[in-house]
């Protein structure tokens, strides 16, 4: 019962970080594609691990830096939007399963190619 507040919580800190740093973060290193796929806050409300997916290889490190620089203005902005008892401390981490999947898909692909051209040899 309680993991179900928990998930929702995380569900609203996660739509209310995505339009705080789409709209109100202005270091021009916060650009490209990216997206936040999954917020994890915890139990007690201290601590919020935000996944960062940056499609963009070459900027992944700026966009990092550029959000753990801004961490205490999108904390404040974070506790305006989103009325909880605690404003979580922000843990931004990058997240690369979207380019594990496109990795997998290339590998699977590559098999796929592999065992047709095997096919047509017999």
């Amino acid at each position: 019962m309680g993991f179900d507040r928990i998930d929702r919580i995380s569900e609203e800190v996660r739509r209310a970080l995505d339009a705080i740093i789409r709209d109100e973060v202005s270091d021009p290193r916060v650009g490209g594609t990216w997206s936040i796929p999954r917020a994890e806050v915890t139990r007690d409300l201290r601590y919020c691990r935000v996944r960062i997916s940056v499609l963009e290889s070459d900027k992944r490190k700026d966009m990092m830096a550029a959000l753990k620089s801004a961490s205490g203005f999108i904390r404040r902005e974070l506790g305006r939007k989103v009325d909880l008892r605690y404003t979580p401390e922000l843990i931004f981490e990058l997240d690369t399963n979207i380019e594990y999947a496109a990795h997998i898909a290339e590998v699977l692909r590559e098999d796929e190619k592999r065992m047709n051209a095997e096919a047509n040899e017999e």
